[in-house]
């Protein structure tokens, strides 16, 4: 039932400021039926009270929320369970808005005309004794399995001796899945659950540090990997990063700042 004065279409239109065709097309979709529809000429009617309701449709659509999602909003008759829907939807946009400015910023990295040249340092690392997390990692997993990992070495390492680390085999990102360990350098690492002693050879790494968000740590990597050649290095091992500032220690991305080092020995000239 519906109350207050017969809108014709056009009227209807005009308060909305929703098109005719777009009434239509509410209409053909099961999201916002007329009040009437004149049997002989087909012709739409709507009420006062519908205005609201053809609003609110309009906006979730700019939101790209999907008819089935519009239908359930519009017929679900609990508040809570309608803003349930609702923030649902907000926070998938939310998240690919996050991946779409990552995105922007990384084009905008890479576009530069003259890109600064990159800080490298050659560094000999002392073989390191560390408390450590390892396991065959799937690539899309990485995330995930790290914040575990990480947590357990957290519950377990009461002193630790610097920053936290990973080591991520070639085949990781070869493959798609491959060894990596996680760590935190101790004096005395405990054995405990999947926490246990480990130590890493001595290397010599060629050093830069990511700053920001993880997203376009990838374009860091290039850089790195384009230095590395031009200074007739090649890489011989897994990645190192080291985790100096990360969402552990501030939810400022600006602040992060994350080492990558690569293994690396002199080539011979051809």
């Amino acid at each position: 039932m519906h109350s207050g004065a017969v809108l014709a279409i056009g009227e209807f239109s005009r308060l909305t400021h929703l098109s005719v065709r777009t009434l239509r097309r509410y209409h053909d979709a099961g999201l916002l039926e007329p009040a009437s529809v004149d049997p002989a000429t087909g012709y739409r009617s709507y009420s006062a009270d519908q205005i609201p309701v053809a609003q609110v449709i309009h906006r979730l659509r700019e939101l790209d929320v999907p008819l089935a999602d519009v239908r359930r909003i519009l017929r679900s008759p609990d508040p809570h369970a309608r803003a349930g829907l609702v923030a649902e939807h907000l926070q998938r946009l939310e998240a690919e808005l996050d991946r779409t400015r990552a995105a922007v910023a990384s084009l905008r990295r890479l576009l530069r005309p003259e890109p600064p040249p990159l800080d490298v340092e050659l560094r000999a690392v002392p073989a390191t004794t560390v408390a450590a997390v390892a396991d065959d990692v799937r690539h899309d997993e990485v995330l995930a399995w790290y914040a575990g990992a990480m947590a357990e070495l957290d519950a377990v390492v009461d002193e630790p001796a610097g920053p936290p680390g990973g080591l991520y085999d070639n085949a990781l990102f070869e493959e798609g899945r491959g060894r990596l360990l996680v760590y935190r350098p101790t004096d005395d690492p405990p054995r405990r659950g999947r926490v246990h002693p480990v130590t890493l050879p001595a290397v010599e790494l060629a050093v830069t540090t990511h700053v920001g968000e993880h997203d376009d740590i990838d374009v860091s990597y290039g850089e790195l990997g384009a230095w590395v050649v031009a200074n007739a290095l090649a890489v011989a091992g897994p990645v190192r990063e080291t985790y100096l500032v990360g969402p552990r220690d501030t939810p400022e991305p600006s602040a992060w700042r994350t080492e990558i080092g690569w293994p690396v020995f002199r080539v011979a000239p051809r």
